[in-house]
């Protein structure tokens, strides 16, 4: 479930990075920043809280238990 859900939501963010809609918006956003480098201002901490949230809970951490394991035992 939460692979499926991850990766859902990666590839939506992949979509709507591609900003198409605000490629010939002049529209000033609170009177100084363009429309399109605020969209993507609020795209970047979208992106950074969703792969903060991915690495915190779908992170597989059996992985890395494992990987320890090994290197225990080999040393």
């Amino acid at each position: 479930m939460k692979t499926t859900v991850v990766v859902t939501i990666f590839f939506i963010l992949a979509i709507l990075h591609q900003d198409f809609w605000n490629w010939n918006n002049r529209d000033l956003v609170f009177g100084f920043i363009p429309a399109g480098l605020a969209y993507h201002s609020a795209y970047s901490l979208v992106a950074a809280l969703f792969w903060y949230l991915v690495s915190r809970f779908a992170w597989p951490h059996r992985t890395e238990q494992w990987a320890d394991e090994t290197a225990e035992s080999d040393s």
